[in-house]
């Protein structure tokens, strides 16, 4: 499975990544058809400023312009989920499922999927659907990882509840849940980006210390264990990897294959305690 945006490259570059697929695609040999395809559509793809009206969010015309712009830039005749990345406020659902429903008419799309959706936008979005006689979304996409475990309280039972795959993103965090102090220590350099700012943070980074002490003990590789983890949660379809070298899809690929001990889900837990469960862990 690939999933992209519409607006990825960002700026100058917006859709690239779509391009990069596409031109993928184009050298053939069952590609398109062993894989399954998702991008989103909301953000804004016409030139930097303020957009236009409708040339982004989910208006029923911003959606029928973007799919074929994707469809064009992903070099197929179809995207098997097309994602909403973000909640649109100001447009009802049922336009928004109007416009869907014809472009799986015109075979363009298989299903839709939401990304960054609170739980009540899931139960929303999906009782507008089912009271047209829609099938409503199939997925979403959220950040979800040890260190954020906030999706637990009421994306992920909303999502299990009408039987959306959870697909995280972000599944290391930015690199923290990848050895972040272990790499800072054996290349000599700082951490930067969201790992940077995240170890700044003292509680933090002895949270992260005592993770990667506890993988240490058991002679496991925090990248590999990050991934893992998510596997054995409930309501997860898989998480996104972002391999930037071999060695990242390496760790990734063993992620798939590894059981991860009942004392390790323990320590895990200890060390990243989750929210708890839905109404309980705020009711009472």
């Amino acid at each position: 499975m690939f999933g992209t945006a519409n607006v990825y490259g960002w700026g100058e570059n917006k859709g690239r990544t779509e391009e990069i697929i596409g031109t993928w695609f184009a050298q053939g040999g069952g590609r398109r058809e062993k894989t399954v395809l998702a991008t989103k559509v909301y953000g804004n793809m016409g030139a930097e400023g303020d957009p236009w009206p409708n040339h982004d969010r989910l208006s029923a015309l911003n959606i029928r312009r973007a799919v074929d712009a994707s469809l064009k830039r992903l070099n197929t005749d179809h995207i098997d989920v097309y994602q909403f990345h973000h909640v649109d406020r100001n447009t009802p659902f049922e336009e928004i499922w109007q416009a869907i429903e014809v472009l799986i008419q015109q075979g363009k799309i298989l299903y839709a999927g939401s990304s960054n959706f609170p739980g009540w936008k899931i139960a929303q979005a999906n009782e507008a659907a089912a009271r047209i006689g829609r099938l409503g979304l199939v997925s979403e996409q959220c950040l979800y990882n040890l260190a954020e475990r906030r999706a637990e309280m009421e994306v992920i039972p909303a999502a299990e509840a009408y039987g959306l795959g959870v697909v995280p993103w972000s599944p290391l965090h930015g690199g923290l849940l990848g050895g972040a102090i272990r790499k800072s220590a054996e290349s000599g350099r700082t951490a930067s980006g969201r790992s940077a700012e995240a170890l700044s943070n003292s509680s933090v980074r002895t949270q992260v210390q005592a993770y990667e002490d506890l993988l240490d003990k058991h002679g496991l590789e925090p990248g590999d264990v990050a991934l893992a983890w998510l596997l054995t949660r409930p309501g997860v379809t898989g998480p996104i990897v972002g391999p930037r070298t071999p060695e990242q899809l390496a760790s990734a690929l063993r992620a798939v294959e590894l059981e991860l001990s009942q004392e390790v889900l323990d320590g895990l837990d200890e060390i990243f305690p989750g929210p708890g469960a839905s109404p309980e862990a705020f009711a009472w």
